[in-house]
C-alpha cells in the first residue's frame, strides 16, 4: 500500500498526468483564463496611480477622472468575465477525468479476486469511489488551477511593489521568510491529520453500511444502544481529528494573514516618510497599497488552497491503494477454448488454504481427489468448517488453488478465459445475494440464451423450477423493485430467487451451496424434485446440510480433514463408513423456517385464495 508519508507530493500528484493529458488544452485555457484575471485585477491600482498623479494635479478637469473610473469599470468587467471563462473551460474536463477514474475504479473492483474484498471494509472502498474522487474533482476544477495562479499573482505583485518602492517591497517580502518555513512544516503535519481523517471516514461509512444490513439483527437482539455508542465513539473519533486538521489549518491562516498585514501597517509609515522627503509621489504610494490588497487575498487564500492540494494529495494515494492492487486472478496468456462442453469435472490433488493463513497453516484442502461424470449430481457432506464451501469457490475461480488442478473436461479451468468459464459455471450461494433491482433483473442477470425461448419463457420456467411463483403475487409482480440485497423479502424466498437465477443461467456445471437451508420441509421437497428432473444433463456439485439434500445426488462424496475419504451412493456409504453415519446424524432436518413465506404451508388452492383479493396494499417490494 502506498504511505503518505513516503510519497511526495510531486510524486502523487504525477500520476495524474495519464488522466489529463487528454483534457489539458481546456485545461490550460482555463488557467489562461485565470491567470489573466489576475494580471487584470493587478492593472488597475496602476489605473489608480496614473489618477492619482495626473486628474488631481490643477488645471486638469473631470474628464481625466471620468475617463480613469470607465477604464476601472472596464477592468473590472473583464476579470469577472475572465473568471466566468475559467470556469466554463474547466468544468467539462474536470467531470471527464472523475468519471472516467471512477468508472475505472468500479472496473478494477470488479475484477479484483474475492480474497482482495475478504480483506476491505465496504465503506472504505465507498469513500475512496465517491468522496475522494469528488474532492479530487474540485481540487483540479479550481484549487490546482488557483494555487499556481495565486503564486504568480503573489510574485507579479511583490514585482510590481518593488518598482514603485524597493524599501516598502523589503518590508512585504520579509513576511514572507516565516511564512514560507511553517508553510513546509504545515505541509508535513497537515497531510498525516487529513490522511487519518479520509481514513476514519472511511471506517465510519463502513460502520453505517454494516448497521443498515445488520439492522433486524440490532433489532432482534436489542443491541441499538451497543451499536449506537460505538457509532458514537467512531464519529467522536473523527470530530476530534477534524478538530485538529481545523486547528492547524486555523493557525496556518493567522500567520498568512496577519504577518502580511503587518507588513502593511510598517509599509504604511515608511511610505509616508518617502512621501514626506520626496522620494515617493502619492501615486504610487496608493498604487503601492492596491496592489498590496490585490495581493493580500492571494496570500491569505495560500492556507485553503494548500490544505487544499494536501488533502487532493491523500485522496489520489487512498484511489492508488485500491488501483495498484494486483488481480491475482486473471486470463490466461494463451487461453484455450471449449466449443461444446459436457461437463465432465475433476479435481486432481487439489491443496487450497486462504491468501491471508499465517505461515505453516495446514491447507484447509489437503489433496481433493474428485471426479464428477457429466450431467452427475454429487452432494458433498463434511462436518461444519471442513471446506465444503472453500471446493465449490474453486470451480469458478473465485479463489484459485494453492496447488494441484481443477478441470472442465479435461482442461485446466486457469487455461480457460475467465468469462467463458463463468458462462459455463453457475453459482448459487447459501448467503444469498440480491440486487436492488426488479424480480426480473435478479433472475435473469446472467441467463444464456436459450434458443426457441423468449425471456418472458426462461424467467417463467427458472422461477417454476425453483418454486418461486410467489413473485407473481409481489406488488408489481416480477416488476418488483425487492429493495437491497433483497431484503424485503423472507429468508426462503430469497433463496428460491438465487436459484432461479442459477437455473436461469443454463449451466453446464452447476455449483449449489446449501441452497435450500432457508426453506421449510415442504417447499424443500417440491423443489428438490423440480430439481431432479431439471438437473438432468447438468453436472451438479452441491453441499448438503440436510439429509434431504442428500437424496438428491446420484452419489456422494464425504470430505474429511481436507481430503476426500468416501465417494458413493447414499445406501453404500451409509452401510459401510462410520464418519459418514457420524456426519448424516449431525444433518438435522429443520422444521421450518420462521421467515419464510407463510403461503409455503398452504395447499395451492389456499395459497391462490390468498394472494386472490385485488385491493391488497402490499407495498412496492414488500413479500406478499
Amino acid at each position: 500500500m502506498a504511505n503518505n508519508d513516503t510519497t511526495t507530493l510531486w510524486t502523487s500528484l504525477g500520476r495524474l498526468a495519464p488522466q489529463l493529458r487528454p483534457m489539458m488544452w481546456p485545461l490550460i485555457w482555463g488557467f489562461l483564463s485565470a491567470l489573466a484575471a489576475s494580471a487584470v485585477a493587478l492593472a488597475i491600482p496602476q489605473v489608480y496611480r496614473s489618477l492619482v498623479n495626473t486628474a488631481f494635479l490643477p488645471g486638469n478637469g473631470a474628464q481625466a477622472l471620468w475617463i480613469g473610473a470607465a477604464v476601472v469599470l472596464v477592468l473590472g468587467i473583464l476579470e469577472a468575465g475572465l473568471i466566468a471563462l475559467r470556469r466554463q473551460f474547466v468544468l467539462v474536463p474536470v467531470t471527464t477525468v472523475e468519471t472516467r477514474m471512477r468508472t475505472s475504479f468500479y472496473r478494477h473492483l470488479q475484477q479484483l479476486a474475492v480474497e482482495f474484498h475478504d480483506r476491505w471494509g465496504s465503506g472504505q472502498l465507498l469513500s475512496r469511489a465517491m468522496s475522494d474522487l469528488n474532492f479530487m474533482r474540485r481540487w483540479m476544477a479550481f484549487g490546482a488551477i488557483m494555487l499556481v495562479v495565486t503564486a504568480l499573482t503573489v510574485v507579479i505583485g511583490v514585482a510590481l511593489m518593488f518598482s514603485m518602492s524597493w524599501e516598502l517591497g523589503l518590508i512585504f517580502l520579509a513576511a514572507a521568510v516565516p511564512i514560507v518555513i511553517f508553510g513546509y512544516r504545515f505541509r508535513r503535519s497537515y497531510g498525516r491529520v487529513s490522511r487519518k481523517s479520509q481514513d476514519q471516514a472511511g471506517d465510519l461509512a463502513t460502520t453505517v453500511e454494516e448497521s443498515v444490513h445488520g439492522i433486524r439483527v440490532l433489532k432482534a437482539f436489542g443491541r441499538g444502544q451497543e451499536a449506537l455508542d460505538s457509532f458514537a465513539s467512531q464519529a467522536q473519533e473523527l470530530q476530534a481529528t477534524e478538530i485538529h486538521k481545523a486547528k492547524s489549518l486555523a493557525i496556518f491562516s493567522l500567520v498568512v494573514s496577519l504577518l502580511p498585514e503587518l507588513a502593511l501597517g510598517a509599509g504604511l509609515v515608511v511610505g509616508i516618510l518617502l512621501v514626506s522627503e520626496g522620494r515617493l509621489d502619492v501615486g504610487a504610494l496608493v498604487a503601492f497599497f492596491a496592489t498590496a490588497a490585490v495581493v493580500a487575498g492571494p496570500v491569505e487564500s495560500m492556507g485553503p488552497l494548500l490544505a487544499m492540494t494536501f488533502a487532493a494529495k491523500t485522496a489520489l494515494d487512498r484511489h492508488f491503494e485500491v488501483m495498484d492492487a494486483v488481480n491475482t486472478i486473471t486470463d490466461p496468456q494463451s487461453p484455450a477454448s471449449l466449443n461444446q462442453v459436457r461437463g465432465d469435472l475433476e479435481f486432481r490433488d487439489v491443496h487450497f488454504r486462504f491468501p491471508d493463513s499465517p505461515n505453516g497453516t495446514d491447507d484447509l484442502l489437503n489433496g481433493i481427489d474428485l471426479t464428477l461424470h457429466a450431467g452427475e449430481t454429487m452432494a458433498l457432506v463434511g462436518v461444519t468448517g471442513s471446506g465444503k464451501s472453500a471446493l465449490l469457490n474453486l470451480v469458478p475461480r473465485l479463489y484459485d488453488v494453492t496447488s494441484g488442478t481443477v478441470l472442465l473436461d479435461g482442461t485446466d479451468i486457469r487455461q480457460l478465459p475467465l468469462a467463458e468459464l463463468r458462462r459455463h459455471v453457475s453459482v448459487a450461494f447459501e448467503d444469498t445475494t440480491l440486487f436492488s433491482h426488479s424480480v426480473r433483473g435478479n433472475v435473469l442477470l446472467g441467463a444464456a440464451d436459450h434458443p426457441g425461448l423468449s425471456s418472458d419463457q426462461v424467467l417463467a420456467r427458472a422461477l417454476e423450477v425453483a418454486q418461486a411463483g410467489f413473485a407473481y403475487s409481489l406488488a408489481d409482480g416480477v416488476e418488483t423493485l425487492i429493495g437491497e440485497e433483497g431484503l424485503s423479502l423472507s429468508g426462503g424466498q430469497r433463496q428460491r430467487i438465487a436459484l432461479a437465477r442459477a437455473i436461469a443461467a443454463k449451466p453446464a456445471v452447476l455449483v449449489l451451496d446449501d441452497p435450500l437451508s432457508a426453506l421449510d420441509v415442504n417447499t424443500e421437497e417440491r423443489v428438490s424434485d423440480r430439481l431432479r428432473s431439471e438437473l438432468v444433463g447438468t453436472t451438479t456439485l452441491i453441499v448438503a446440510h440436510r439429509p434431504s439434500t442428500v437424496a438428491m445426488a446420484d452419489r456422494v462424496a464425504l470430505l474429511q480433514e481436507g481430503r476426500i475419504t468416501a465417494v458413493g451412493t447414499h445406501a453404500e456409504l451409509l452401510a459401510g463408513n462410520s464418519h459418514y453415519r457420524y456426519v448424516l446424524a449431525s444433518l438435522t432436518e429443520e422444521p421450518r423456517d420462521l421467515d419464510s413465506d407463510p403461503d409455503d404451508e398452504l395447499p395451492d388452492d389456499l395459497g391462490a385464495e390468498r394472494h386472490a383479493p385485488a385491493d391488497s396494499q402490499a407495498p412496492k417490494g414488500a413479500r406478499a
